[in-house]
């Protein structure tokens, strides 16, 4: 062998262990995704991010002290800054619809009892920290509103007990139809939300697939794969396959088997759509700075449950210090501007447009 291939080989064989170790390192580590920054006088700078974990899983419960903020890499005192995290729901809004497949084979089924119950207990769980609306759909070319978004306690669970009183109009099954009909009643209630960031969800529950060919799978798939929004599905029966519900559930999906397996479907969507609104987070500070750009860095740290070893990861923003002086309280609601940004709204104006899209997977056992 010649000396110039022993050294490639050398070189290689000690390369390999290295790059598994950084591929290791990245994908065990914390994932800190910015969606706006806002800096205002007298010195306010706060920084709305969702944290997930290194298989893309949101990460909530986090406190300001597991938070570390730079600014142009020098350690900024957790004294001087006040450094708080503020309840998001001051500068986000997050509305969930659920859509709810009330066709004949559901509306007539000995199983709609506990369809209905485990919708309700859905609501119960979701409205905690998101505005929720029901809409129903059967065969008919439009969906059919429940009840509109509400965030009042026991507001939408109250409602959806009128699930148990709908009748379908036409028995057949306008899935693809209602999907998309949907994503659109999610913006139009974003747009008319409070607060400038406004995050969707979109959960749809069905025993079967499109039967009444109303608007063709494509149109539907397109919609589902164009939204910033979070989809997921929840599925009943043998009629549905996993492929079948994914294809809808870009975000999760549950499977119920059976009706033993309902309610136990709808927990772990809405345990998941919890834990993805808890993964947001709005730290807010005093900076020292007094003039000139400046560079963010927030450096977070989470200890997962159940292990003993601290995941780490950051993430960079920016902001211009022009006219700063004393006198700042952190407390201080933050004034997003969403026409910059990673939470820039598109053309359409779409509440949600331009939200940063997080990945999830889960399954009803």
């Amino acid at each position: 062998m010649s000396a110039k291939r022993l050294r490639s080989r050398v070189f290689t064989s000690l390369l390999l262990p290295l790059i598994a170790v950084l591929l290791t390192v990245s994908g065990c580590g914390l994932t800190i995704t910015r969606i706006q920054t806002a800096a205002d006088k007298p010195s306010n700078v706060a920084v709305y991010f969702k944290v997930e974990d290194g298989k893309g899983e949101p990460v909530g419960g986090m406190t300001a002290e597991q938070f570390e903020i730079y600014e142009d890499n020098e350690l900024v005192s957790v004294y001087e800054s006040k450094q708080t995290i503020l309840n998001p729901e001051v500068a986000a809004s997050h509305y969930t619809l659920l859509l709810v497949d009330m066709s004949g084979s559901v509306a007539d089924s000995e199983d709609f009892p506990k369809i209905s119950e485990a919708a309700t207990l859905f609501t119960s769980q979701v409205e905690k920290n998101n505005q929720v609306a029901i809409y129903a759909f059967d065969g008919s070319a439009e969906i059919h509103k429940i009840t509109d978004f509400t965030g009042s306690a026991g507001g939408a669970q109250a409602r959806a007990n009128s699930l148990s009183g709908f009748k379908p109009q036409d028995p057949s099954t306008n899935l693809n139809g209602a999907i998309v009909q949907g994503l659109e009643v999610l913006d139009e209630g974003l747009e008319k939300a409070d607060n400038p960031l406004r995050i969707g969800t979109l959960v749809v529950f069905t025993d079967g697939t499109d039967r009444a060919s109303r608007v063709p799978e494509s149109e539907m798939l397109d919609a589902v794969n164009g939204t910033p929004y979070e989809v997921f599905a929840i599925g009943l029966g043998a009629e549905l396959s996993e492929k079948d519900l994914q294809q809808i559930g870009k975000s999760g999906t549950a499977l119920a088997k059976d009706s033993s397996e309902i309610q136990t479907a709808f927990e772990t969507i809405g345990k998941r759509i919890e834990q993805l609104t808890q993964s947001y987070y709005l730290l807010s500070y005093c900076s020292p700075a007094r003039a000139g750009e400046h560079t963010v860095t927030i450096k977070g740290k989470h200890t997962p449950e159940g292990k003993k070893n601290e995941t780490t990861g950051k993430l960079e923003t920016e902001f211009d210090a022009e006219g700063f002086d004393k006198g700042c309280d952190p407390n201080t609601k933050p004034k997003f501007d969403i026409t910059k940004g990673d939470m820039a709204a598109d053309d359409s104006g779409g509440g949600g447009k331009g939200k940063a899209k997080a990945s999830a997977s889960a399954s009803a056992k």
